[in-house]
């Protein structure tokens, strides 16, 4: 009895790859600035109302969170203020304004448990990382609260003493090696 040969494996399709690379986590913006500005205690994935234009100008990569801050209306909506999506450059006469308020896609829940929280004091709601999942835009919020001064410079200086003892640690394996 002949022993059976191996099947190589299978060459994904230009669909199959098309797919991996929709579902893949594609970061557009982030905002560097929130973990330094504030302490992150609870994250959210909240979807977000885009018109076709600003969908088409986060693709090619162009936006901007750094001024960005969460709102929330009487409704009990979030909305999404200051983000800087520019226009996109083939657009027409239907181009969308860069600064508008965009609306977030939350659970009813998450909305009211966010709203409660902003109303106590020293909590805000920031946008951490805008990023395509699967195809669709999705938006990173935090629940934060607002650091002093003196936390800014001590967070500083525990990451400045972290990289000298890295540093330390990296040449003391060099001379051992």
């Amino acid at each position: 009895m002949a022993a059976k040969k191996p099947v190589p494996p299978r060459k994904p399709t230009a669909g199959e790859k098309a797919k991996a690379a929709s579902d893949a986590h594609k970061t557009v913006a982030r905002n560097k600035k929130a973990s330094h500005d504030y302490f992150i205690e609870d994250r959210y994935e909240a979807g977000l109302v885009l018109t076709g234009t600003e969908v088409k100008a986060l693709r090619m990569g162009r936006a901007s969170l750094t001024e960005a801050w969460i709102e929330f209306d009487r409704h009990g909506e979030a909305w999404l203020q200051g983000a800087h999506i520019p226009e996109y450059l083939q657009g027409t006469w239907n181009n969308h304004s860069p600064r508008r308020k965009r609306k977030l896609l939350l659970h009813r829940a998450e909305l009211a448990r966010l709203a409660s929280k902003v109303q106590a004091k020293g909590y805000t709601v920031v946008p951490l990382e805008l990023y395509f999942l699967g195809g669709r835009a999705k938006l990173e919020i935090a629940l934060a609260r607002g650091k002093q001064d003196w936390d800014k410079r001590q967070a500083l200086r525990e990451a400045q003493d972290k990289r000298e003892a890295q540093r330390a640690m990296a040449a003391a394996n060099r001379r051992q090696g």
